[in-house]
């Protein structure tokens, strides 16, 4: 069951009758830029777009602009389907006369591909969990407070585990072909990173001579790599 708000500007409550017959939570608002300041919180967005587009268009724009995090999903009539493209920003379109059915099954889908899209940002190896979408990073579920290179470190050594970069390889890589800092650098802020890691420090290797790689153990290997740091 998710939770629905539907924003129209008819204030109607049955502007995609389906719904009545089915197990969602619904709650409807104007559909106007003043009511979205204290708008619930949602799953899924559904705009009402059947009778004004141009403002339906707008609105999505503002939202779009304004950090839109759950799935938007318009609601058409039949004429209305063919003024519709991808500047809308919108998710998903759905008839107001479709039914239960295909209401359900389109809500479905947009979130599940918000997971699945959530699932991609992230990379999980070796206890350390990276979001690349709110540029964040945990540690056994602890949030480490990383610069913005500290961060950009990590990631894109835990995008290519096991495979060892040099010091110059990285300075490209993180900091760009710009940066005129000598690779001392790297060596700096690996040290940082390895100890805001604290017990996970193990997982950024070092090969002497060479350079640094992401090093990946599965879940009881990096406990007892933990366990060793600690006695």
């Amino acid at each position: 069951m998710a939770q629905l708000l539907i924003l129209t500007p008819s204030g109607e409550n049955d502007v995609l009758p389906s719904l009545s017959l089915l197990g969602h939570r619904v709650r409807t608002i104007p559909a106007d830029p003043a009511h979205l300041v204290n708008a619930p919180g949602c799953d899924v967005i559904l705009l009402d777009a059947r009778t004004d587009l141009v403002s339906a268009k707008s609105l999505c724009r503002i939202l779009q602009a304004t950090g839109l995090t759950v799935p938007l999903i318009l609601i058409v009539t039949e004429g209305g389907l063919a003024a519709v493209n991808a500047e809308w920003g919108a998710d998903d379109v759905v008839l107001s006369s479709a039914g239960p059915a295909e209401v359900d099954a389109r809500i479905r889908l947009v979130l599940g591909r918000k997971e699945e899209g959530e699932a991609a940002s992230r990379i999980s190896a070796s206890g350390i969990v990276i979001d690349e979408a709110s540029y964040s990073a945990k540690v056994r579920g602890r949030a480490l407070d990383l610069t913005y290179k500290e961060f950009e470190l990590l990631r894109f050594l835990a995008m290519h585990p096991s495979r060892v970069f040099t010091r110059e390889q990285l300075l490209s890589e993180v900091w760009g072909y710009d940066y005129f800092g000598g690779t001392r650098t790297v060596d700096v802020h690996v040290r940082r990173l390895r100890a805001k890691l604290g017990d996970q420090e193990s997982v950024i290797g070092t090969v002497r001579n060479v350079g640094y790689l992401f090093k990946v153990y599965d879940e009881d290997d990096s406990e007892r790599v933990a366990d060793t740091v600690r006695s």
